[in-house]
């Protein structure tokens, strides 16, 4: 049964999770002073809770109990987000995004797939109808506007249809005629062939010999294909028969999903949410009323007057029934005072023994202040350690000596649910008592004490901010959502995941760094981070308010290395809006320095409202170029140059957007605002690899996966191996292109009778251009 396994899979995941806390709480409190040690003991964290991550992923997915799958998600965040916190220090650790640990994963006896990020895969499934329901939308939108058409469906005319009968009906009488007329050949020959034999006679020896060369021929087959067939096991190049076998299984394992998928449907359906609210509501409201009643009446009876009703941000009613006296509070907001003007006066004194120590130091000639000795590395603070200690604990006291052989359905525990959903139905229920009562202060205000409730003057700035942005204040997410869509800005993301970069792991990146060879970074590096900075923040709420998340990514490498196709990846991985704001693109749209302020106000506030979301930027070095080509005038594309940081300012912890930017000439920007507005670079380089075997073999598993991908059949005629070693040196966009060249849809049809040949390929790649070495280096 496979919730047994899926359980199973859980529990070992608790039990390694509260392994890996037990070791952070005695390793990572004493700093370290050799570097090497460090980053080694991180390393091994790091890969840790990837395993960690991978079993609660697959859990949390496999899972029907939608309570089990709650508490899941809990740990499944604080897992992300940790992972992110020790990619960080190991990134600062050793000045490079790129870690090689292959000797690490050796000494712990690992698979290279061992560190590949799992994308989880709640991201787009939670919120799976309303993704289909704005593409639909999106569609119709793009539809009306003239931007995408619709495949034409040809209709064909009266006169047509009257030729095309007899056309088909003449076609069907000479296939017919043709194979009548194959068979009386056929016929013919046999009875010659017969009619020879009779005359003559056999040869038993002539018998004998040929039966014997069919024989062996069909031997000798059999021996080569299985003899092929094992060496291409051996490197690695088709699957073994027992795991090929397993497609039928796994066709199973999908059906089995799709039904527990809606089994979970079900039971999210059960609403005990709504129940809570009927039975116990009504006594809630009330209580709750009494309450704030009998506060209002001992503060005027110790105060002599009415308090002030505390607004949403100071928590409403919370703060009114907080167990305090009125004297604490006061007593606690001039502490808090006290508090506030001390620091303000120890930064005053610090400044000032700065300045002081500058001074000293100018004053002295050829003499310097020592400096305090490193105390080492030092683990920074967590932000997670407390959500994944509170998940274990919980699973502790709930879940592990849970008896569930009774439960075969995997139904939801009510009394659970309701302790969840009590304290939910208090809060929804709180605020409109607070509505209700502050109306009742101000009455009481008015016939007790005479007064007014005085409003709070709203000021100058507040006033200039709306008068500025009037014009959008009154439209709806979706007429500003349609309008970005018809001026091209909200483009619809092309449907690629991010395993469809093609790209294995490299095993040499140790040994090169060993004598000062930075490696080049393989694809599976590159998969990592875009996982890392991009899809994990943008997919999980509670990983980006917490995480040290990077606001905007550039992607940097030469033509047709799959940088548009990583943004498109991270749009679908996650079911994120894309929006294009390349120069290219904005070229005449929204004019002027105010129109411009409109349009990224536009942008902003649909990619906040419809988060996740990514901006995309394509040449964005275009932007920050030191000079403007004559050819690009006309476009202006220096235009976002100045409002890209403050745009970039706007996004909260909260906002799930992404600035991601790619580009193909880096070096031609000016690199101080540049820099400053990309806080993570990533290289991107073309399938080029450390050994010569290797590149050989990546590029073999490249042209072997783009072919079948594009609907073509690999034979003994079609040599990959040809391809792979003539392919040095060009990028996986220009392999793509030339297969694509030469799989036309006329092609295809073609395939059965005219197998696909090595030379077809071979002259579309001859007709592009590789990248050189020196643009390599300078990339570098």
């Amino acid at each position: 049964f496979s919730t047994s396994t899926y359980n199973k899979m859980w529990t070992d995941a608790q039990k390694d999770l509260d392994i890996q806390l037990r070791r952070e709480r005695e390793e990572f409190l004493q700093p370290e002073k050799d570097r090497g040690k460090a980053f080694k003991m991180l390393a091994v964290s790091y890969i840790k809770y990837m395993q960690i991550f991978r079993k609660l992923e697959t859990a949390h997915d496999q899972l029907i109990h939608q309570q089990k799958r709650t508490m899941i998600r809990q740990v499944l965040d604080g897992v992300m987000g940790r992972i992110l916190e020790m990619k960080k220090e190991m990134v600062e650790l050793e000045n490079s995004e790129f870690h090689y640990i292959d000797n690490i994963l050796e000494d712990l006896k690992l698979l290279p797939e061992e560190v590949e990020v799992p994308i989880p895969r709640y991201f787009v499934k939670d919120k799976l109808e309303v993704l289909q329901q704005r593409e639909k939308i999106l569609d119709q939108i793009l539809l009306n506007a003239g931007l995408q058409t619709e495949k034409p469906v040809k209709a064909t005319t009266f006169e047509e249809d009257v030729k095309m009968i007899p056309v088909a009906e003449r076609a069907s009488q000479g296939r017919c005629q043709e194979a009548f007329m194959k068979q009386i050949y056929h016929e013919e020959k046999r009875e010659r062939q017969t009619k020879h034999e009779v005359q003559t006679g056999p040869s038993p020896d002539d018998a004998a010999t040929r039966i014997q060369k069919v024989w062996r021929g069909y031997i000798q087959r059999k021996k080569t294909e299985k003899m092929r067939e094992e060496e291409m096991i051996f490197l690695g190049m088709i699957l073994p028969p027992h795991l090929r076998a397993m497609s039928i299984s796994q066709t199973h394992a999908g059906q089995a999903n799709a039904l527990q998928g809606e089994v979970r449907a079900r039971h999210e359906e059960v609403s005990i949410k709504d129940k809570l609210r009927e039975t116990e509501g009504l006594d809630i409201k009330e209580t709750l009323q009494d309450q704030i009643g009998q506060c209002f009446i001992e503060c005027r009876h110790i105060l002599g007057k009415f308090p002030d009703y505390p607004n949403k941000e100071a928590g409403g009613s919370t703060a009114i029934l907080s167990q305090k006296t009125p004297e604490q509070v006061a007593a606690e907001l001039a502490l808090k005072r006290e508090m506030a003007l001390q620091k303000k006066a120890q930064k005053e004194k610090k400044e000032k023994g700065k300045e002081k120590s500058k001074e000293k130091k100018t004053q002295k000639t050829g003499k310097k202040v020592s400096v305090p000795a490193d105390e080492g590395w030092k683990m920074a603070p967590s932000n997670f350690l407390s959500i994944m200690e509170e998940g274990n604990s919980q699973y502790k006291a709930v879940w592990q000596n849970r008896d569930e052989g009774w439960d075969f359905l995997q139904d939801h525990d009510p009394e659970l649910i309701k302790e969840e959903k009590r304290e939910e139905v208090e809060e929804e229920i709180r605020v409109q008592v607070d509505e209700l009562m502050q109306q009742k202060l101000e009455n009481l205000k008015l016939a007790v004490d005479g007064e007014k409730s005085g409003k709070q003057k709203k000021g100058r700035k507040s006033e200039k901010v709306r008068a500025a942005m009037m014009s959008l204040a009154h439209r709806t997410i979706e007429s500003l959502y349609e309008e970005l869509a018809e001026e091209g800005l909200l483009i619809k993301a092309k449907t690629v995941n991010l395993s469809d970069y093609v790209g294995k792991y490299s095993y040499l990146g140790t040994t090169l760094r060993q004598v000062d060879v930075e490696p080049v970074p393989s694809p599976a590096d590159v998969r990592q981070l875009i996982a890392l900075y991009g899809i994990l923040p943008l997919g999980s709420q509670t990983v980006h308010e917490r995480a040290p998340v990077a606001k905007a990514l550039l992607l940097a490498g030469p033509a047709g290395v799959g940088k548009k196709m990583l943004v498109h990846a991270i749009c679908t991985e996650t079911g994120a809006n894309l929006f294009d704001l390349s120069a290219s693109n904005v070229a005449g749209k929204y004019p002027g320095k105010n129109g411009l302020q409109m349009m990224l106000h536009m942008v902003l506030k649909v990619a906040k409202q419809l988060q996740p979301s990514v901006v995309w930027i394509g040449d964005t070095e275009k932007i920050f170029s030191k000079a403007v080509q004559k050819a690009e005038e006309e476009m202006n594309p220096k235009r976002l140059e100045k409002m890209l940081p403050k745009f970039l300012k706007a996004l909260k912890a909260q906002d799930r957007v992404l600035l991601v930017g790619t580009t193909n000439r880096p070096f031609d920007a000016n690199l101080k605002p540049f820099c400053k507005v990309y806080q993570k670079i990533i290289l991107i380089p073309r399938p080029d690899y450390a050994s010569r075997f290797g590149k050989y073999f990546k590029r073999f598993l490249l042209w072997k996966h783009i072919i079948l991908r594009n609907g073509g059949e690999i034979t003994d005629l079609l040599n990959i191996s040809c391809l792979a070693k003539v392919s040095d040196g060009f990028t996986q966009g220009q392999i793509v292109q030339a297969v694509q060249a030469v799989l036309s849809d006329l092609r295809l049809l073609q395939m059965t009778r005219k197998p696909l040949r090595t030379a077809e390929l071979m002259t579309a790649l001859a007709r592009q251009d590789p990248v050189y070495k020196e643009e390599e280096e300078t990339f570098k």
